[in-house]
């Protein structure tokens, strides 16, 4: 009997135990998964597992409480051994349910918002027409770089020897938030077939045969190598071959680059975890992954001894060494193609053939030596010698970044430019010819505008576009404010221009578009007394035409005098981030460039950068702050529903109201949970909406069936000069998130390519601000007007991927900070209308870009006027910390874990809660007035379909238990109703 008792009691206990295993071990398997792919981390799972744990600790009680009455009282008669059994697992049953729910709909709910996320797919329609979008943009993005005795188009020929590892996988973009999906993308081959060439099939099948996939370069993995063949694989019957096939070559040289994977300078001496499987001596000490390999070159010999035409496609949007294209005399062409997206290299074919006249422009400077360039030395992994763990990056070269640098130190010596620059900034050959002709300069002294007219003529005889570029000079002394010898001012491109046809392009600025930024004095934007000239060039380095205005008297825009386009009057913002650096200065030509550039030596983080720095260590970052003021209302009842505010002023009294129906937890929810998503709140029925990568087209982690476009990178949008083109992608992303029901894109990206090296420069537009400000600017345009709010990312100075995780201290001048890289993003918000921004992982100074108030607030809110939302990039934890950030201007935190630090403390501090209000109105006040709002007039609901099936399935498990403890009360009325 005792024994019976025991198994029963031990099958008892089982059964509970083992529906605990079947659920925990359910959940972690779920989680390794997330992990695996990408989707969280290690410190997400952490942080939620001690989040949700509190919530499990009562179950855990009561099964330890359970399983000591079964204990204790089993001995007990028969039938209260029954009730005793029956009782426990239902009781165990019931708790179990309700704790699930509980934890679904509390720390879990974000994460489980993604994963049972609902998307609409995107019209046929609609699809096609990004396909369409995506060619045009390809076919004004191709880049000619050479064309020797006009070889290109090539009319007569028709079979082509296609050379190089690279073609049979070509890059399509990049990897991380800026990934393209390249399943369906029309590739190499296919491009070549549909222009009419035929290609050697053979040397397809060797490649193929020799590796089938290309290495992969991102966050996860670094895998650098060229898997291109030694000259001796290339068996003579395959040569022999090649050259009866054709007497012509098209050789495909790649380069990668993505989030996380800065390009290696030395592939001698590459990073921890990091690798290069190809041939063994393809690099020598000190040579770099945008130099061509051993291997390349063996191959380029080979090519070029046994085929008399031979053109050359460059696929990178990093810029290499390219001597090498003057070295051989039978390269007659070379053509330049960034990331192209999955229609993109349908451009190639028919600039091969002509059908398409190549008008793109390069949107970095080529040099023949990235060694010599100002920034090489000072990019890449440093860390304080006092500081163990702690990175830093110095922009020793201020405002002289890519041509700026170079068309100034170069100045009137030539030929020492043409040693040291292979092609300009804005550098791209035709197929025809055109002129450019420039009206007189008009100054409009009462406007505070100057004009001028450039009429294009096509002087050729092939049809084709010309890009007007327009830069300035302004009058410089020397020893004086720091200024480069050109600056691009304007550019536009033509309508396709039939041979003889004419167009006249306009063009007006503001005076204060050519002052520059005066740090001294408080700091302010001047324009200084004396005779500035506009040049029209056809890239940065050679001039067609220029004329002169003069500025008779200096205007320092200061006090009241503010620039036109500011709200606020720009003063010293940045002070604190120019650190103890030697910067480069144009005076005496640049005099002190060895001393600026040289890499930093052993050093020390001073002890004032110490103190107010932004990091774990410093124990007064993300205390408490001090209680000022009344406690704000909270939770009071109220019939305002957020779809009331849609197109209300951002001061319109009516958000008070709004947010005293809110809680400090509803706040603290829709701060903490904004990882790809806003988060529904019941109290002013706000909807839950969602926001997707990537600059490049819509990604997700969580949704891999998209079936969106994937664009070209940004630098083969920007490399057309077009602005319609970057407008016309804007629209398109919002009219497939319209159709998606997807209204947040997190992009475009518009860092500056600071350096040749840098990892996600294929998702960032150029080295120059104002071709990246206006191609963003264009896109962000285009998405709001379709009803989606685009995030430019990432504010600010994220231009390199080393180190940006960990802190990432970036010191710079201030002049360099608002002409350089905040300028883009100035121009975002007031020629893009932009309503959302993600800020940065790394620090500007010692202050996360995060947490920084003059960023956020005095510039991005103060000066530009912003409305509307700033969140962060990958909540991370450590120096990630919510209270900062919205103390300081940033409103949403990039989580949906609720990670330890992106839920707000101190809630019971009317301080904090004040910064809660204001920025829970920040995200509401964008999500409220974009597409997701349009139409919606009363909410009963702010519940996603998900969680309405879920609250189901709980009410029929209660009922389910319910009915089992009926029919437990029944078997037990029948058993022991006599006894």
């Amino acid at each position: 009997m005792k024994n019976r008792n025991l198994r029963s009691m031990l099958i008892s206990v089982g059964v509970i135990v083992l529906a605990l295993v079947i659920v925990l071990g359910g959940g972690y398997l779920v989680i390794q998964n997330l992990i695996h792919n990408g989707i969280v981390t290690e410190n997400d799972v952490n942080s939620t597992v001690t989040l949700a744990g509190k919530y499990f600790i009562p179950l855990g009680v009561l099964i330890g409480l359970i399983i000591l009455a079964l204990i204790v009282f089993w001995n007990k008669s028969r039938k209260f051994n029954f009730w005793l059994k029956w009782e426990s697992f239902i009781v165990f049953l019931v708790a179990l349910i309700l704790t699930l729910n509980t934890v679904v709909f509390g720390p879990m709910q974000a994460l489980m918002n993604m994963n049972m996320i609902q998307i609409n797919k995107v019209s046929a329609k609609t699809v096609q027409k990004g396909a369409d979008l995506t060619e045009a943009i390809a076919d004004e993005g191709t880049i000619l770089l050479k064309n020797d005795g006009n070889f290109l188009p090539m009319k007569d020929i028709k079979k082509i020897n296609v050379f190089g590892w690279a073609s049979t996988q070509p890059l399509y973009g990049g990897t991380g938030s800026g990934q393209s999906n390249s399943a369906d993308a029309v590739n190499i081959y296919d491009s070549l077939k549909q222009a009419g060439f035929q290609t050697n099939r053979d040397l397809n099948k060797f490649y193929t045969k020799y590796r089938a996939d290309r290495p992969v370069v991102g966050m996860m993995e670094q895998d650098w190598t060229l898997p291109e063949p030694k000259a001796s694989q290339y068996s003579n019957k395959l040569m022999q071959k090649a050259e009866t096939f054709s007497d012509t070559a098209l050789v495909v040289i790649g380069r990668s680059g993505g989030e996380g994977a800065d390009l290696p300078k030395d592939m001698t001496n590459l990073p921890q975890g990091a690798s290069y499987k190809g041939n063994k001596g393809d690099f020598k000490k000190g040579q770099s992954y945008l130099e061509l390999s051993q291997s390349e070159k063996n191959m380029l010999n080979m090519v070029n001894k046994n085929f008399k035409n031979v053109v050359v496609l460059i696929n990178s949007s990093n810029p290499m060494e390219l001597g090498f294209l003057n070295e051989y005399s039978h390269i007659k062409g070379a053509i330049m193609m960034a990331g192209a997206g999955t229609r993109g290299f349908k451009a190639l074919g028919k600039v091969l053939n002509g059908t398409v006249n190549p008008s793109g422009r390069t949107v970095d400077t080529y040099v023949y030596d990235l060694k010599k360039t100002p920034t090489y030395n000072n990019f890449g992994n440093f860390t304080y010698a006092n500081q163990k763990g702690t990175a830093f990056v110095n922009y020793v070269e201020g405002i002289y970044t890519g041509y700026k640098f170079y068309e100034t130190y170069y100045q009137g010596k030539d030929d020492q430019y043409q040693k040291a620059v292979q092609y300009p900034f804005g550098y791209g050959l035709s197929y025809t010819k055109f002129s450019q002709e420039m009206s007189d300069v008009k100054v409009d002294m009462q406007k505070d505008k100057v004009s001028f007219n450039v009429t294009v003529k096509n002087t050729g005889d092939v049809a084709g576009k010309d890009v007007v570029q327009a830069y300035f000079t302004a009058p410089y002394t020397n020893g004086g404010l720091e200024k480069s010898a050109t600056n691009l001012l304007d550019f536009k491109k033509t309508k396709i221009l039939k041979p003889g046809e004419s167009q006249t392009l306009k063009f007006t600025a503001n005076r204060s578009d050519f002052a520059s930024y005066d740090e001294s004095n408080g700091g302010a934007y001047v324009l200084d007394k004396g005779q500035y000239q506009i040049q029209i060039k056809n890239n940065a380095h050679d001039v067609l035409a220029s004329k002169d205005f003069d500025v008779n008297d200096k205007v320092t825009y200061t006090g009241s005098n503010k620039r036109a386009s500011d709200k606020v009057t720009a003063t010293n913002r940045f002070q604190y981030a120019k650190g103890d650096i030697t910067y480069l200065s144009r005076r005496d030509n640049f005099a002190n460039y060895d001393e600026a550039t040289k890499a930093p030596g052993k050093t020390n983080l001073a002890a004032k950068y110490q103190k107010d720095a932004t990091t774990v260590t410093n124990r007064n970052y993300g205390k408490e702050p001090k209680a000022t003021g009344k406690m704000p209302k909270q939770g009071q009842r109220g019939n305002l529903q957020l779809a009331d505010l849609r197109g209300k002023s951002y001061d319109d009294p009516a958000w008070d109201k709004l947010l005293n129906q809110m809680t400090a937890k509803d706040m603290s929810n829709l701060i903490a949970y904004g990882g790809y998503q806003t988060y529904a709140i019941n109290s002013v029925k706000k909807l839950g909406t969602y926001d997707f990568d990537g600059p490049a087209g819509y990604s997700s982690f969580f949704v891999t069936d998209l079936n969106t476009t994937a664009f070209p990178a940004e630098a083969m949008i920007a490399a057309t000069f077009n602005t319609d083109l970057a407008k016309k992608m804007g629209e398109l992303m919002g009219e497939q998130g319209r159709e998606m029901g997807v209204y947040g894109w997190y992009g475009p990206a518009m860092n500056i390519h600071r350096s040749a090296f840098a990892g996600r420069n294929f998702e960032y537009y150029s080295e120059d601000p104002e071709l990246s400000g206006k191609m963003a600017a264009s896109a962000i345009a285009g998405a709001k007007s379709k009803g989606v709010y685009a995030y430019m990312k990432h504010f600010a100075m994220n231009d390199q991927e080393t180190n940006r995780m960990v802190g990432l201290m970036t010191w710079s001048n201030e002049q360099a900070i608002r002409e350089i890289y905040l300028k883009p993003f100035e121009m975002a918000v007031k020629d893009g209308g932009a309503t959302a921004v993600m800020s940065s992982f790394n620090f500007i100074g010692n202050r996360w870009a995060g947490a920084n108030k003059q960023l956020l607030q005095d510039v991005l809110r103060g000066e530009w006027g912003f409305r509307g939302l700033v969140e962060t990039d990958y909540f991370s934890g450590g120096f990630m910390k919510s209270n900062p950030a919205i103390a300081n201007g940033n409103d949403l935190m990039l989580s949906t874990t609720g990670t330890l630090g992106a839920k707000v403390d101190y809630t019971d501090n009317p301080t904090v809660v004040r910064q809660m209000r204001t920025a829970s109105k920040n995200i509401m006040y964008t999500v409220v007035n974009s597409g997701a709002y349009k139409n919606i007039k009363n909410v009963k609901s702010v519940k996603r379909p998900y969680q309405k099936t879920i609250t189901t399935y709980v009410v029929i498990a209660l009922v389910v238990v319910a009915i089992l403890q009926v029919l437990v009360v029944l078997l037990y009325r029948k058993r022991y109703a006599n006894k």
